[in-house]
């Protein structure tokens, strides 16, 4: 179960390419926090890609990555334990970058949006968007993919992100042909 998990939190996140790139700095007071991000649901997506996705060795802007969340955001990976139980881990962001954050610099990282489904009222939104998962931006084949749902606020000020609920596509669970593009 720990295996699957451990997965599940590296797999997560599908995040495209930002069109302000926010720079990855060495340490935590060297890097960029760049604020207009969260002015558009749009832009909030793709920075929540971005700021996860790097080669090998490259350090993640993680000051921008805990901009993006509401103070009580959760992220929540979902699967199958080894007993093939459904389960769920439920993570604040700081909590996501000590578990994942390593692994991701270590072994590289990309996640791509590939479709998304988007559903509004009032200053809610709901995101399903489905990603593919690489290990270098050269790769030209996905090693996984995925679906996150995303739940956002807007407070009349910008976009919070709520929460990350995700699950990995298996050969049990394929995802559906509706959230494909």
């Amino acid at each position: 179960m720990k295996q699957l998990f451990t997965m599940l939190l590296l797999c997560g996140m599908a995040f495209g390419v930002n069109a302000q790139e926010v720079a990855k700095k060495d340490t935590p007071e060297e890097q960029v926090l760049d604020t207009t991000v969260v002015l558009t649901l749009d832009h909030t997506i793709k920075s929540l890609y971005d700021v996860i996705s790097g080669e090998s060795g490259e350090k993640r802007n993680w000051k921008q990555f805990k901009f993006l969340f509401h103070p009580n955001a959760k992220l929540i990976p979902g699967g199958r334990d080894d007993f093939g139980d459904y389960k769920v881990l439920y993570m604040d962001p700081k909590a996501y970058i000590k578990q994942s954050g390593p692994w991701l610099e270590e072994h590289g990282f990309f996640e791509k949006e590939i479709h998304r489904k988007t559903e509004m009222f009032g200053n809610m939104a709901h995101v399903f968007s489905t990603y593919e998962s690489f290990h270098s931006e050269a790769d030209e084949e996905s090693f996984m993919r995925g679906i996150n749902s995303i739940q956002l606020f807007n407070d009349s000020k910008r976009w919070w992100i709520i929460n990350i609920f995700w699950s990995q596509e298996t050969q049990i669970n394929p995802i559906p042909k509706s959230y494909l593009p």
